[in-house]
């Protein structure tokens, strides 16, 4: 068993060594310096705005990663999915993103509005959302890691892009490790991303199926914690409302750990997307080391989002530098 475990922690660090060394298209001109002499005081001033509205509501923490997210597997980490549509037609508007919260909006345009005072026209808002990503889990108690910079915000921002583009709630590891594979994430990435779920909450509306409706002869997914979903029950009747939510993570809410993996483990995925993590074997080894081991998920959770923040970055004439997050230049 022990063997089996060195094994796969060798297995894991060369994932991230081999990510680590993978050249990526235009990543020669990200850096994180790349801000150090035309807006010196970048990262104090992000850090400053969003430990701010951090403390004005915790949504702030799971609302700015999600975004990340959000952004980067729909064509690039532009931030396309800040534009607002006087036709409702933008990103922020199909039905995988309605579940947005306003905060992480809100926390990304605040810091835009404190960059363009001290640095006006030089800091993309697709870089701002990799920043303030960082340090929201960091105020979490969770990773610190040196963010690339030197992104250009897209032209481009339609709803019907996003169709296939998002993990869903409902889908099994087969499903997920594809829309992670069209990225070039591996497993490792999955799992470690999926530990954002360390965080946050979640709309009942999105996993009631799981608790009444599995099937005809068993209404409750059995891979469900039996008190576990009992809890769920009483907070989540068959019939809630749309906008009733719980913590992804019942055990540490608001804290960037392992313990997400931990609850795997013991039942306590809410969604299904979560518990297959564990029951499918092909990932369940990397759930077992990251619930054992915090600075394993750390390393893995670092590296692919430095992976994720690579993704379709645009160059030249396909990219601005927006005035306003939410509104092209033009």
């Amino acid at each position: 068993m022990e063997r089996r475990r060195r094994c796969l922690s060798l297995m894991v660090a060369a994932a991230f060594l081999a990510a680590a060394m993978l050249p990526s298209p235009g990543v020669a001109a990200l850096s994180p310096d790349y801000y150090k002499s035309s807006c010196p005081d970048l990262e104090s001033i992000v850090r400053y705005e969003v430990t701010r509205k951090k403390n004005e509501t915790v949504v702030t923490i799971p609302a700015t990663l999600r975004l990340v997210f959000h952004d980067c597997l729909v064509g690039g980490c532009d931030a396309s999915v800040l534009i607002a549509s006087p036709n409702d037609d933008a990103e922020k508007d199909a039905s995988d993103n309605m579940s947005l919260a306003g905060d992480g909006f809100d926390t990304v345009n605040r810091v835009k509005a404190a960059v363009e005072k001290k640095c006006p026209g030089v800091v993309s808002c697709a870089d701002i959302i990799a920043l303030a990503a960082r340090d929201v889990v960091y105020l979490a108690d969770g990773p610190y890691w040196q963010v690339e910079l030197g992104r250009l915000d897209g032209l481009v921002s339609k709803a019907s892009d996003i169709k296939g583009k998002l993990p869903d709630p409902d889908m099994h590891v087969k499903e997920l490790s594809a829309v992670f594979k069209k990225n070039g994430l591996s497993m490792v990435d999955l799992v470690a991303l999926s530990g954002a779920h360390t965080v946050g909450f979640a709309h009942c509306t999105r996993f009631t199926d799981r608790l009444y409706y599995y099937s005809s002869s068993t209404p409750t997914d059995p891979s469900y914690n039996p008190d576990y979903a009992e809890q769920l029950k009483q907070a989540c009747p068959a019939n809630v409302g749309p906008t009733i939510a719980v913590n992804m993570d019942p055990v540490s809410p608001v804290t960037f750990d392992n313990i997400y993996f931990a609850n795997l483990v013991n039942g306590l995925g809410l969604f299904t997307s979560d518990q297959v993590l564990y029951t499918d074997e092909a990932t369940r080894p990397i759930v077992k080391q990251f619930a054992e081991n915090q600075t394993a998920f750390f390393d893995a959770f670092v590296s692919s989002m430095i992976k994720l923040g690579r993704l379709g970055m645009k160059t030249g004439k396909d990219g601005e530098i927006r005035k306003v997050c939410t509104a092209f230049n033009h």
